[in-house]
């Protein structure tokens, strides 16, 4: 390359952390250097402590019992669809573009657009998304892959940061660092303390603290064959465990003429008591019936609506911060029934009919009209009307007599959501409805991201009413997962002890003890217990020594709210960030502009931060952010910022632990 058209000043980037956010981040900034009139040169770290390309979460060597809960016509990572040319960042195919291509090039297991890839599979597909940005880089551009845990971040005189290694004495230097951790591992909770020290003083006793599946450590010398194994909670998480004790123990389900399923245990299992909150296991997802682009289109939870939310309330208190419960879920409320009726009125009378209810449905919802009348009118009104509450805490007030009693209970509801399930996410007005909840996530960050409900709200209405029920409904297994869980409820692998489920420990018995107060007889006690449930981002307790480093340092810092209208403060746990391009902001509140956050360490100060890929013909959010950060790379610090010598020509020590690390040279 001419020197003269090249960019005198190099700029070397590292990405600490390679899962779906640390990968989009690499795919723009690939996309906006071919774009760039004058070429740059470039050096990229693609730091990960497990796999390069992949991250943890996803890493290729785990079991493939362990499933994706979307379907792969809705996942890619490419920020644009194919284009007739090669793969290459910006244009690429979808998960499932993909495996069906693998399919035909590679004999693997072709799977449909509404099917489900393992996790494994998903890792995969990183894998190769990765090689492509990495083959489709421009010239003067080079990408290192470091598989090494990076431990501290240390600002350099000259501008930039130098990154300590775990593996050896030699730190990389970079100008501007991009933080996509992922999932966090934090200290252990009161809880949680308290069950280690139970566990720690007796010989097989164990407590496995909350954690992806895949690095559980479920094997036969923790879980025995025969053993009572507790689960604490019941949600994504409950059912990978559950898969990992039975099919991944050499179990087998068979399909009986009628559709259901028939476990068939291969002895080696453990049993399984299990518990959680509402005593129901998260329902299915419906059967999908949507394009991949597909998004319903908000009429009452819009940006619109929630902007004049915001000026009502700054006119009537001095504050813009919204209250959920009167300001945002009346609305979302709306969105969820206006589908739920339309649905009904659909299956019934057909497409044109429910075409019109929904006209006038809208009309009425939006005009302050009659909407019960028109209900009536549509012989709606003898239906049940979609209660969220009463569909994610169906045993709320509910006493059983016995442990039957609340077993034969239980199944009937997971057989009755399954048959919603079944009717899909478009036609069946259950499932089509609670799908909105996907939807309109948008819409509700615009409301609650970076402070924008009153903290007390927040907490009260948002965190602790409104998360577990939509947690709950909007993000289920395939349908498939739920159909295992009763064969394995029936074949009394599997017992739910009922809801408002009770863990603790029982000294006489040396066991964990689980029990529900609304089922008589239901105590059960277990010497290993499972928690199921994925741990919170929380700085305060992350045991990363990057992440603790860089909060004593104050090089970043907690995101607090403050409403003094109000008086109102909340402590989020969350990474505090700018709004794009996601600098963090230090211990005194001000952005760094060469360090960003984006992605799970971010979640309190923005919502639902955990997404883990785009879908294809939309351009996401999640495509948005890693532009926002991959244009902000590229764009020159402030003068007063700017390196004095580039990490390119830092001498021949960064020469070699450069060419060190991109042998392979591994923790």
């Amino acid at each position: 390359m001419n020197g003269s058209q090249v960019d005198p000043q190099p700029l070397t980037v590292a990405v600490i952390g390679t899962g779906p956010r640390g990968l989009s981040v690499l795919e723009r900034l690939a996309v906006r250097l071919r774009e760039l009139p004058v070429p740059r040169r470039l050096r990229v770290y693609a730091v990960d402590a497990v796999e390069v390309g992949a991250g943890r979460i996803w890493r290729t060597d785990q079991q493939d019992w362990f499933t994706m809960n979307t379907v792969v016509g809705q996942v890619t990572m490419y920020s644009g669809d194919p284009d007739g040319g090669p793969a290459r960042p910006g244009a690429g195919p979808s998960l499932g573009q993909w495996i069906t291509e693998r399919a035909r090039t590679h004999g693997e297991e072709p799977l449909g657009p509404n099917d489900y890839a393992s996790r494994l599979r998903y890792g995969q597909y990183l894998r190769s998304f990765h090689r492509t940005i990495v083959e489709n880089l421009p010239e003067g551009t080079e990408l290192v892959e470091v598989r090494d845990r990076v431990t501290a971040l240390r600002p350099r005189p000259e501008g930039g940061y130098e990154l300590a290694l775990e593996s050896g004495p030699v730190p990389l230097t970079a100008d501007k660092v991009v933080l996509t951790t992922g999932h966090p591992r934090n200290e252990p909770d009161r809880f949680e303390r308290e069950m280690l020290d139970f566990a720690a003083d007796r010989p097989g006793v164990h407590y496995l603290c909350g954690d992806s599946a895949a690095d559980l450590d479920l094997g036969p010398d923790t879980v025995p064959a025969g053993a009572t194994v507790g689960i604490l909670g019941m949600g994504l998480s409950f059912y990978d465990v559950m898969v990992a004790l039975t099919l991944g123990r050499g179990g087998a389900f068979t399909t009986l003429p009628d559709g259901t399923l028939r476990y068939e245990p291969s002895g080696a299992e453990p049993r399984i008591v299990a518990g959680s909150r509402s005593g129901l296991p998260i329902p299915a997802r419906g059967r999908n019936q949507k394009e991949p682009h597909h998004s319903h289109r908000a009429l009452f939870l819009t940006t619109q609506a929630v902007e004049l939310a915001r000026k009502r309330r700054e006119a009537e208190t001095g504050s813009s911060r919204l209250d959920f419960d009167e300001d945002v879920l009346p609305l979302l409320l709306q969105e969820l029934d206006h589908v739920y009726w339309t649905a009904h009125v659909t299956a019934r009378d057909g497409k044109e009919a429910g075409e019109e209810f929904a006209r006038r449905h809208a009309e009425a919802l939006l005009t302050g009209g009659d909407s019960d009348a028109l209900l009536r009118e549509a012989g709606l009104d003898a239906l049940p009307a979609l209660d969220l509450q009463r569909l994610a805490r169906p045993f709320t007030g509910r006493h059983f007599p016995d442990p039957q009693a609340f077993r034969a209970e239980l199944l009937d509801v997971m057989r009755q959501d399954l048959a919603e399930a079944d009717l899909g996410n478009s036609a069946g007005p259950l499932k089509a409805a609670l799908d909105v909840l996907r939807d309109i996530r948008n819409v509700v960050r615009e409301a609650v991201d970076y402070g924008g409900l009153l903290p007390a709200s927040h907490q009260d209405a948002f965190l602790r009413r409104f998360l577990p029920v939509n947690a709950l409904l909007s993000a289920g297994p395939p349908r498939y997962r739920v159909r295992q869980l009763v064969a394995l409820v029936e074949a009394g692998i599997v017992e739910v002890v009922g809801p408002a489920a009770v863990f603790g420990t029982d000294e006489d018995e040396g066991a964990f003890r689980i029990e529900s107060p609304q089922v008589e007889g239901s105590a059960r006690t277990a010497r290993v217990l499972v928690d199921a449930r994925i741990p919170t981002p929380d700085l305060a307790r992350d045991t990363s020594p990057l992440m603790r480093g860089l909060l004593a340092d104050g090089l970043v810092s907690e995101y607090v709210v403050e409403d003094e209208v109000h008086g109102q403060r909340r402590e989020s746990g969350g990474l505090a960030v700018t709004r794009a391009p996601f600098h963090v902001l230090d211990a005194a509140g001000r952005p760094r502009p060469d360090l960003y956050a984006l992605g799970i360490p971010t979640e309190h100060t923005r919502w639902f931060t955990q997404v883990g890929s785009s879908r294809p013909g939309v351009r996401t959010l999640f495509s948005r952010d890693a532009d926002a950060v991959a244009a902000d790379l590229l764009a020159p610090l402030p003068q007063d910022l700017l390196p004095q010598e580039s990490a390119l020509d830092a001498g021949p020590l960064v020469g070699a632990a450069a060419g060190a690390l991109a042998a392979g040279r591994t923790a």
